[in-house]
């Protein structure tokens, strides 16, 4: 697979969505002006750069392996997700992306399977890339007490390929739908220009982050899970496949912790929520989940609105 460098550029004359840039290497120094850009971006975005994650070498490699998976006849992708299983809003309109999911608890028990099995392709470098890929991704500190990887999580990583979409294929078409993401964090690596409403850029080396709804709802709205969706990557770009790897953060147990009802905590203590009523749900993470995933069918697509995580936000488009 040619590297970011080998594929048509960018266009210039496409609006992007301007993100916060995050030095990984100075949060993990304890940089206050760093953590402060951080926190800034949690708190009104919800998206962010990352740079200097030390994880090109993998991701790359993580790239080949999704190719590779993806080449494969149909009946030997197994656990995998084929176009227009989805829908992508009201009408019923099906998604265009196929995708693969690993998850954490699989790679790290390895070759033990703990919740399925995986193509050949998957396995053969499921210890030497994958595994160290997913450890990779899990944060330090606090994130890192909350995610332990000795424990069964939701937690997964994903292979994203969206076919071509060349002939001025309006941005309206979504390949995915607009959902706010259901765990806590999400790292996205990615090869061509995706849209979360406004197209982000992709630079090189840089991971697009984002927070989900657990962070949303554990924290009592000060963290932000942004609505977002993918369609056709823009300009010259739209004649190739769009790939993407993204790695999901989700709490360790997810049959356990509800959202929280007492006050929020930390920088952010005391400021207003929009809507209280998603805090006191009484649904843990994993009933949050499958009614999420269960309402993207797009034989549900009457309640299709239902599946995108924002309960928060009622008069999202």
């Amino acid at each position: 697979m040619p590297g970011l460098t080998n594929y048509p550029p960018f266009p210039d004359n496409v609006p992007t969505h301007p993100l916060l840039v995050v030095d990984y290497e100075l949060l993990k120094a304890g940089d206050d002006e760093e953590i402060d850009k951080f926190w800034t971006a949690a708190t009104t975005l919800g998206f962010w750069y990352m740079k200097n994650h030390g994880a090109d070498e993998l991701v790359s490699e993580m790239f080949d392996m999704g190719e590779e998976t993806m080449d494969l006849p149909f009946e030997e992708k197994m656990n995998y997700k084929a176009p227009g299983a989805n829908a992508t809003d009201e009408t019923g309109a099906r998604d265009t992306v196929e995708f693969i999911n690993i998850s954490q608890d699989d790679a790290l028990a390895f070759p033990t399977p703990v919740h399925r099995t995986y193509p050949s392709t998957v396995t053969a470098r499921m210890e030497h890339t994958i595994r160290p890929f997913i450890q990779h991704s899990a944060a330090e500190g606090t994130l890192a007490q909350l995610h332990r990887l000795d424990e069964t999580s939701g937690s997964e990583t994903r292979c994203i390929r969206n076919p071509p979409r060349p002939g001025g294929i309006s941005e309206e078409k979504a390949a995915l739908g607009a959902h706010t993401d259901f765990g806590s964090m999400t790292f996205l690596h990615n090869r061509l220009g995706g849209c979360r409403w406004q197209y982000i850029k992709p630079i090189p080396g840089h991971a697009v982050c984002n927070l989900g709804d657990a962070m949303y709802i554990f924290s009592g709205g000060i963290l932000k899970s942004n609505l977002h969706r993918v369609v056709p990557a823009p300009g010259a770009q739209a004649v190739l496949p769009r790939w993407s790897w993204r790695c999901s953060r989700v709490l360790a147990t997810p049959s356990s912790p509800r959202p929280h009802r007492g006050e929020p905590r930390g920088r952010g203590r005391g400021r207003e929520c929009p809507d209280r009523s998603v805090f006191g749900s009484g649904q843990t993470s994993k009933e949050w989940f499958a009614r999420r995933i269960r309402n993207q069918r797009t034989k549900n697509q009457k309640i299709w609105r239902q599946s995108r995580g924002t309960e928060h936000r009622p008069d999202a488009a």
